[in-house]
C-alpha cells in the first residue's frame, strides 16, 4: 500500500525535489529519431503543457524544467 504524500516528503528537510523521467528502450520523448528518420518534436509543446498542469494539481512551485533532446548512440 502506498504512503500519503505528507508521510514522503518532507520540504523542511528537503525543500527542492529533481524529477527525472525516463525514455526506455531508446525511445523518443521529443526531437528526431536519426535511426527511423521520425520526428517527435510536437510532443514538445505537449510535455511543456502537461507539466505546468500538474505543478497546478499538486500544488508545488515549479522552479525550472529542461526536455533534454538526448542522442541516439549507435
Amino acid at each position: 500500500m502506498g504512503l500519503a504524500r505528507k508521510r514522503q516528503i518532507s520540504l523542511s528537510d528537503t525543500p527542492y525535489y529533481h524529477c527525472v523521467p525516463r525514455c526506455v528502450r531508446r525511445a523518443f520523448l521529443c526531437g528526431e529519431d536519426k535511426f527511423t528518420g521520425k520526428s517527435y518534436e510536437h510532443r514538445r509543446g505537449w510535455v511543456e503543457e502537461r507539466l505546468l498542469f500538474l505543478a497546478q494539481v499538486f500544488c508545488i512551485d515549479q522552479t525550472i524544467f529542461c526536455l533534454y533532446l538526448g542522442r541516439n548512440d549507435p
